[in-house]
């Protein structure tokens, strides 16, 4: 397949409906994402989505939104990396904005019901896309070995670390198992268009701000500074995204005393009820932190996805002119066949497990998982109906 530029409008908007619909945490995103980019507009083959995932995993930062970032500069350079970032964070970002300036917790029965309703067309989308990349990247007995494999060391080992062992255990034996595949898979291709002292600058920003803000807040000793620190950091140096980043943002915020731990739970739980990157949980922290406010929150927000965005900027170039190599194709053959454990995964634990609790459940799942794949309907037209799910259980 061949990269072509699109404009940056369509980026936006494209990446912003998906910012206003995309519920149910990181896992769900990238279902969301196979969806809306290899199959509805088919900006990539599941191949190379397969391939931004894997590499995204092994970076620090918001994995789902790393993807996401990088699909716009595939298909728009910097702009349209940003205007990507831009259109699928601001939703939810805004949000949590005003109901941080507004209530102090999202509770009650109808807010309860909605955010179950929608943990359940989580479970369809994220369905859908194991379905469909399992099928496109273990379609041989050697891979579908891989990504069970991929399932026993998430399952054993655990959290970040578990994650990177199955890519690397996976991308190692590609190299031995699948180097007489390794020229077919070469068929699809797309082409950034960053310079090399682009990519540069961003990978030396990286390590300047995460060496130098602690420096800096050392000898100026400002709230909102203090507060871009840790923001920054803890993009910088979590593993996986979505909750994993929760634990450092509870030590660098509610720690120091610039956010109360029932201002920080009361965040958690607003960030589990809106839509797009639970890091935006960044803004809501900015809004109730002692000093801050509308701006602090816009810093926190720039801070925390600013490390992830730096390193896919900063790598993805230098990507583009390795992975042509034989072995290397051979690697990411083995690589996105765990990728696909990895999601089998994460659709276990926590997709299934914190949204189907019971034999109606079930069927609404069922019926959804026809609906997309059998009928092969829009993802937001189970967006609604779930929804629209949620408020009738709340209401009656």
């Amino acid at each position: 397949m061949h990269s072509t530029r699109t404009p940056i409008t369509e980026i936006f908007l494209t990446f912003l409906g998906l910012g206003l619909t995309s519920f149910g945490g990181p896992v769900a995103h990238l279902g969301y994402f196979r969806h809306a980019f290899v199959i509805r507009r088919q900006w990539l083959d599941d191949a190379s989505y397969a391939e931004l995932v894997a590499l995204c995993q092994f970076l620090p930062g918001p994995a789902s939104s790393q993807v996401g970032l990088a699909i716009g500069l595939i298909r728009g350079g910097l702009s349209g990396a940003f205007a990507a970032w831009l259109a699928f964070t601001l939703p939810s970002a805004l949000l949590l904005m005003v109901v941080a300036a507004g209530a102090s917790s999202l509770e009650g029965p109808l807010v309860t019901s909605l955010t179950d309703a929608l943990k359940l067309v989580a479970v369809v989308i994220v369905a859908q896309a194991l379905l469909g990349m399992a099928r496109n990247l273990c379609p041989d007995a050697r891979r579908a070995s891989l990504a069970a494999v991929a399932v026993m060391l998430v399952v054993l080992i655990g959290g970040a670390v578990g994650h990177l062992v199955a890519i690397t255990v996976g991308a190692l034996a590609g190299v031995l198992l699948c180097q007489s595949d390794a020229e077919q898979q070469d068929r699809h291709s797309f082409d950034i268009q960053i310079s090399r002292r682009t990519s540069l600058i961003a990978l030396v920003a990286f390590v300047a701000l995460l060496v130098g803000l602690p420096l800096l807040h050392q000898a100026w000793s400002a709230n909102w500074l203090g507060l871009t620190d840790a923001t920054y950091r803890s993009g910088a140096l979590v593993f996986g995204g979505g909750h994993v980043v929760l634990p450092l943002l509870e030590t660098a915020m509610v720690a120091p005393g610039w956010v109360s731990e029932q201002d920080f739970l009361a965040g958690y739980g607003a960030a589990q009820a809106v839509p797009g990157p639970l890091f935006t949980f960044a803004a809501w922290l900015g809004m109730v932190a002692e000093g801050g406010g509308i701006a602090t929150a816009l810093l926190m927000l720039v801070a925390i996805f600013l490390p992830g965005a730096l390193l896919v900027v900063g790598l993805l170039p230098h990507w583009q002119r390795l992975r042509h190599m034989r072995a290397l194709q051979a690697a990411m053959r083995g690589a996105n066949a765990t990728v696909v454990g990895l999601l089998a995964v994460a659709f276990h634990d926590p997709v299934w497990r914190s949204a189907v609790s019971s034999a109606e459940d079930f069927a609404l799942v069922v019926a959804g998982f026809v609906i997309v794949v059998v009928w092969r309907q829009p993802a937001w037209l189970i967006v609604l109906a779930g929804i629209s799910i949620g408020l009738l259980r709340g209401l009656f």
